[in-house]
This record gives structure tokens, sequence and C-alpha cells, in this order.
């Protein structure tokens, strides 16, 4: 990434930021009548906990509206730069950014799974698939969607790295923006991880 083109696309990954920003989770609830989300259930704005308070088609909406939200920060980085990968991983950090600690919620944002899925389509969607099977496999075996994401997030930049494309590896732009997605995910986790430890988290569909 040269000093030039710093210059010239340095805003993306402030686009990127307020595009993950929107709280979809959040203004779901809005409209359906909660005041905040994050006073319900587990607290959280994401998909999981929408589903657990308003039920699976409200989850679904904030599940999908989470990670087109990801798609299209990163999709506009392509665009505006002519597919270069360096600023598309620098778009998907933003939005997950945005997402988990948007500045609209004074930084209490959700876990960035979804969004982190829909923002790493566009540069390697083999990966994202590889995790979102290694997500179901092990949410049907154990039922905690917490391990389940933690998981697959940890599985994401080996994915990326193996997945990338046929006999080339990623550079090493994205493959430390990866990890440092799946690190930023598996933090944001960190109270789910503490009470899987305790064996006090809550399994799906048991709440």
């Amino acid at each position: 990434m040269t000093p030039e083109a710093l210059n010239r696309w340095w805003w993306l990954a402030l686009a990127a930021y307020f595009m993950g920003s929107v709280p979809f989770g959040y203004l779901i609830a809005r409209q359906a009548g909660l005041r905040d989300i994050r006073t319900h259930g587990s607290g959280n704005i994401g998909a999981t906990n929408v589903a657990r308070v308003l039920g699976k088609g409200a989850g679904a909406a904030t599940l999908l509206l989470d990670a087109a939200k990801g798609f299209l920060a990163v999709w506009l980085a392509a665009t505006v730069t002519g597919w270069s990968a360096a600023w598309m991983i620098v778009a998907a950090i933003g939005a997950v950014l945005g997402h988990t600690y948007p500045l609209w919620l004074g930084g209490r944002g959700g876990r960035g799974v979804a969004t982190a899925a829909g923002a790493l389509l566009l540069l390697c969607w083999p990966a994202v698939l590889a995790a979102i099977a290694i997500w179901g496999v092990v949410l049907a075996a154990w039922r905690y969607v917490s391990l389940a994401s933690v998981v697959a997030a940890a599985a994401l930049p080996i994915f990326t790295y193996i997945l990338y494309a046929p006999g080339h590896a990623p550079s090493r732009v994205v493959s430390i923006g990866t990890t440092l997605i799946s690190l930023l995910i598996i933090l944001r986790h960190r109270a789910n991880i503490e009470r899987l430890v305790a064996g006090t988290e809550a399994r799906f569909g048991a709440e």
C-alpha cells in the first residue's frame, strides 16, 4: 500500500466503519417496541440475541442485514480501488470494528460474526463457507452458538490461507487482516468463553 494510495483512499476505512456501525439489531428491536435490546437477553445487538428476544424472523433479518453491511463496505472498496485486496481487507476490518464498537451506541456493539462473514465473501468466499460449515458442525454437536462462533473465527485465517486461490496463498496484508478480524471476534466473546468454562453458558434453543 503506497503513500499515494493512502492519500487517495484513506476515506474507505472511515466509510467502512460507519457502514458497519449501523446497529440493525438495535433498530429492529426499537421498531418492535423495545427501547434497548441491550437490556434484554444476553444484552447483545446481534442476531442470536434478537432471535432469542423477538423471534426467529427478527433474528434472521438482523443476520442478513449485518452480513450485508459488511459485504457492501468491501464491495465499495473493491469497486473504487479496482479490486485491491489490501483496501478490501482494510474495509473488512473497518466494517467489523464499526459493528463491534459503534459510535452511536457508545461502543457497545455486537460480536462481529455476521458482519465479518459478509465482509470476507468477496475476498475469499470458499473460506467463509468453510467457516460457516465448521460453525454448523460445532453448533450441532454442542449447541453453543458462542463456541461455534469462536471456533469458526479461529479457523477463518487458516481457511483463507489454504483456499484463497488455487496454488496461491493470500498476500501478507490479507493474512494479517483476517487474523485481526478473527482475534477481534474471539475477544468480543470473552464473556461467553468465561461462561463456557464455568458451565453457565446457555445452549441454543434452551433460553
